[in-house]
């Protein structure tokens, strides 16, 4: 995606549709159940959006991107219990347009607002518009984002109008269809007609181990001949995002080594969701190395830490079992969290 930031028409734009639509207040009669699709001109990817504020809490509009999107707002919404942050941090990949109370803008927010000369009083008046994506701090949109965020706050408004005469439109015909409205360019620009639409299949990335350092581990056979004890791994975001320049900030993956016995961390990493993965095994070999001990049974959550460690398990003779609960560890990750919430939790 072209990172590039909204040109100032592009924000006037935005700024005005998110206006239209807080006046015509379709939280009144619209549930974030009730959704519909926007399919993006420029992608031709479908954005499914749901209006906020039902409740009388969050007045917004969420546009969930992609099937990915999509699967995460599924997710959430069939959960039993309220969302974790891991689930929050994982899940989501949308564009929302909310209105806020004014303490909750950034000064860059401000800015914008007050060089438009435009004017907000109030509790929930001020619009605010941020991107979410897996694993990353909501940040500012980029041009692209804009312009599409602008698109389905207008068609939103289309929509919403003719729910409110007739809420039946948004029935499907069909099981897993959902109404999109779907754009055609002609001499004027854009003409929009409805279609119902099953969602693409979720693309899932597949786990694929690093190939193992064969030299490396026949060294950790030989030295550390002995295997006692059981370890409890697992990896998930950490709660306090990091700003690199020139990047959007992100919240790290944290991988934790616990001791099942004693509950001692016996190694903790930081790194970018992206490396986390592809830097697992030599963590693994780190520990190994400088504890120099090795256990006789790994105990894991996740399917992705069972196939990060099968090969080498394998070749070491640990007996490595998924499992539901992990008591020690969620202790330490409990303990860790209530440290790092006493940080600064600004973006660093």
């Amino acid at each position: 995606m072209n990172d590039k930031p909204p040109s100032i028409q592009e924000w006037k734009d935005l700024y005005e549709a998110a206006i239209q639509f807080k006046k015509i207040k379709p939280w009144n009669w619209m549930w974030d159940t009730d959704i519909f699709g926007v399919q993006n001109p420029l992608t031709g990817e479908i954005g499914y959006c749901c209006v906020m504020g039902g409740a009388g809490e969050h007045f917004a509009l969420a546009v969930y991107q992609g099937s990915e999107g999509l699967n995460g707002y599924l997710s959430l919404q069939s959960g039993e219990n309220y969302p974790s942050l891991q689930d929050i941090l994982s899940l989501q990949k949308l564009l929302m347009a909310s209105f806020e109370d004014r303490k909750i803008l950034q000064k860059e927010d401000i800015q914008l607002i007050k060089k438009f000369d435009l004017k907000f009083r109030g509790t929930n008046s001020w619009p605010l518009f941020r991107s979410y994506r897996p694993g990353c701090y909501p940040w500012y949109l980029t041009g692209e984002e804009a312009r599409y965020l602008t698109l389905c706050l207008w068609q939103s408004i289309n929509v919403a109008l003719r729910f409110k005469d007739d809420p039946g439109i948004l029935t499907p015909p069909t099981e897993n269809r959902y109404l999109v409205r779907v754009p055609k360019k002609d001499k004027t620009g854009l003409s929009w007609r409805d279609m119902w639409i099953e969602p693409l299949p979720l693309q899932k990335g597949e786990i694929i181990a690093e190939p193992v350092d064969e030299i490396r581990l026949e060294k950790i056979k030989r030295r550390i001949p002995n295997r006692q004890g059981v370890w409890e791994v697992d990896f998930f975001y950490y709660p306090n995002p990091i700003k690199e320049k020139g990047e959007r900030p992100y919240y790290p993956y944290i991988t934790l080594w616990v001791d099942q016995h004693s509950g001692f961390i016996l190694r903790h990493d930081l790194a970018k969701p992206a490396e986390c993965m592809s830097e697992f095994q030599v963590n693994f070999f780190k520990l190994a190395e400088k504890r120099k001990i090795l256990p006789r049974e790994i105990l894991v959550k996740k399917e992705e830490t069972f196939k990060l460690l099968e090969p080498i398990a394998s070749e070491l003779g640990i007996n490595l079992r998924r499992v539901k609960k992990m008591k020690m560890l969620e202790d330490a990750k409990a303990s860790m969290f209530k440290f790092s919430a006493g940080e600064n939790r600004d973006v660093i």
